[in-house]
C-alpha cells in the first residue's frame, strides 16, 4: 500500500473549544454554543487583549457531571453519595502516591543540589503534579511521553524508577541515561519516555513523529495492536514558537494520535504569559487548526484526569489530536538558580492555597476514600523510596572516560579512535583543561 498525505487527511467538522472546568470534548461538537467571560483561575490579572467575543462552553443541565471535583470539596461543596465519586479508592490512592512521589522527589533534589550532589540547571516541578499524574497514569506502558527540561516527575509518573532518575541527576553510570543526560534529558526506551528536551519546542516535532509512527503502523502496516498514543508536554512559553504551530497543523491534517499538553504555569522564566502573547488563551489555537481545544484547571487532578481520559480515548480510537491547556503554577523559581523575585507574592500565595496535593488529600478524607493513616503510610513509603534512591545514587560509580564518545559518532573508527586503535578519550591528556570526568 502506498503512502501519501491523503491517506491520513480526512474531511471533518472543526471541533469546538472548551473552556475552564466544563465537561470536556463532547462527542457532538455542534451541540452547544458559547457564553461567558474567560479569566485565569488564580491570577490577579485580567486578560488585556480580547479582539473576539469571549467563549465559554454552556453545557445543558442533563450533560453536567454529578461528580464533585477536588476544588469543589476544598470550597466546602462536598458530595455525600459514593455513586457520585469520580474515582475509586484504589484510583485515589494511586493518584495520591504518584503526586507525593513527584513532590517529595523534587524536594529531595533541592536538598541534594544545595549539597553539591547535582550540577548545572535543575528545574523543579513542585505545584504542577496534578498535570503529570492526571495524564500519565492513564497511559499504557507502550504509549509515549515527550517532556521538557522540567522532566523528572514525568519520568517518575511513566514508571522510571526513582533510583534511575536520581542517579541520572547525580551524573552516575546507573542513571537512566548512564549519567550523560542529566536533569534536562531523561530518557527511557523501556518506559517509552523519549525526552527530556532542553530547548523549548524541540520535543514537539519528536512527539509528532512518534504519533505518526503509531498511525503509520496501524493504517499502512496493518498492525492491529498499534493503537498507541503520544503525550507532548510543554509550557506556555513554547506556544509562540513556530514548531508548535507546524506540528498542530500536521497532527490535525493527518489525525495523529497525540495530545498536546500545555502546562501553563503563567511564567516563561521571568516573563509573564499575559505580557508575552497577543491572545493568552492557548486552548483556542486548537480549533484554529481543526482540532479540539480544552482549558482545564491544572491544580485539580480530577479535572485534569477527566479531560485526559477523554482526549486519550479520542486519540486511541483514531479521532485525532487534542490541545489541552492546563493552567497550573510552579511553587519554586524557574530553576534552583532562580531567586524567584519577579512574581507577585500575592499571586504565589493565591496558588499555594490551591495546592493540588492538599486538595486531593482533603477530597479523599472527606469522601471517605481514605483515612489520614492510610495517606501517611504512603508518605512514609515514599520517604523510604527516596532515601534509598539517594543512597544508591551516591554509591554508584561515575561513567568511565571511554563512555565520552559513545553514541556520538556512527563510525566506531571515526574521530574518537586514535592511530593505535584506542579511544582518544582514554588518553589522560584528552580531558586536560576541562572539568574532571
Amino acid at each position: 500500500m502506498s503512502f501519501s498525505a491523503t491517506n491520513f487527511a480526512q474531511p471533518r467538522p472543526v471541533p469546538v473549544g472548551i473552556r475552564s472546568n466544563e465537561k470536556s470534548l463532547s462527542s457532538d461538537p455542534f451541540r452547544f454554543r458559547f457564553r461567558g467571560s474567560p479569566s485565569f483561575l488564580g491570577s490577579p490579572h485580567s486578560l488585556r487583549f480580547n479582539p473576539t467575543p469571549p467563549l465559554k462552553l454552556a453545557i445543558p443541565h442533563s450533560r453536567r457531571s454529578p461528580a464533585a471535583a477536588v476544588t469543589d470539596v476544598s470550597n466546602g461543596k462536598m458530595v455525600k453519595s459514593s455513586a457520585n465519586m469520580l474515582i475509586t479508592k484504589e484510583e485515589g490512592l494511586e493518584l495520591y502516591e504518584d503526586m507525593i512521589l513527584g513532590r517529595f522527589f523534587e524536594d529531595m533534589c533541592a536538598q541534594m543540589y544545595y549539597r553539591g550532589k547535582m550540577f548545572g540547571f535543575v528545574h523543579l516541578y513542585n505545584g504542577q503534579e496534578a498535570v503529570s499524574t492526571g495524564f500519565i497514569k492513564l497511559l499504557k506502558k507502550e504509549d509515549t511521553v515527550v517532556s521538557t527540561y522540567r522532566d523528572h516527575v514525568h519520568a517518575l509518573s511513566k514508571g522510571v524508577p526513582a533510583r534511575a532518575v536520581m542517579s541520572e541527576l547525580f551524573g552516575k553510570a546507573t542513571g537512566c541515561c548512564r549519567g550523560q543526560g542529566g536533569s534536562m534529558h531523561m530518557f527511557s526506551k523501556e518506559h517509552n519516555l523519549i525526552g527530556g528536551f532542553a530547548f523549548i519546542g524541540e520535543g514537539i516535532p519528536v512527539a509528532t513523529g512518534a504519533a505518526f509512527s503509531s498511525k503509520y503502523r496501524r493504517e499502512v502496516l496493518k498492525e492491529a495492536s498499534a493503537d498507541h498514543v503520544t503525550l507532548a508536554f510543554f509550557g506556555d512559553g513554547t506556544c509562540n514558537n513556530g514548531q508548535f504551530y507546524e506540528c498542530l497543523n500536521m497532527a490535525a491534517l493527518w489525525k495523529l494520535p497525540i495530545i498536546f499538553v500545555v502546562e501553563n504555569n503563567l511564567w516563561a522564566i521571568g516573563m509573564s504569559h499575559l505580557r508575552a502573547t497577543s491572545d493568552p488563551e492557548i486552548w483556542k489555537k486548537g480549533p484554529a487548526f481543526g482540532m479540539a481545544g480544552v482549558h482545564v484547571d491544572g491544580m485539580d487532578v480530577l479535572k485534569v484526569r477527566e479531560v485526559a481520559k477523554e482526549a486519550i480515548e479520542r486519540a486511541r480510537r483514531g479521532d485525532g489530536p487534542t490541545l489541552v491547556e492546563c493552567e497550573t503554577y510552579r511553587f519554586r523559581g524557574h530553576s534552583l538558580a532562580d531567586p524567584d523575585e519577579l512574581r507577585d507574592p500575592a499571586e504565589k500565595a493565591r496558588y499555594a492555597a490551591r495546592d493540588p496535593i492538599s486538595a486531593l488529600k482533603k477530597y479523599m478524607i472527606e469522601n471517605k476514600l481514605a483515612n489520614e493513616q492510610e495517606l501517611k503510610s504512603i508518605e512514609k513509603k515514599i520517604d523510604e523510596v527516596l532515601d534509598d534512591a539517594v543512597e544508591y545514587s551516591d554509591e554508584s560509580p561515575l561513567p568511565p572516560r571511554s563512555q565520552l564518545l559513545e553514541n556520538v559518532f556512527a563510525d566506531p573508527k571515526g574521530f574518537g579512535i586514535g592511530p593505535d586503535g584506542k579511544y582518544r578519550c582514554e588518553d589522560p591528556k584528552f580531558t586536560q583543561g576541562t572539568a574532571h570526568v
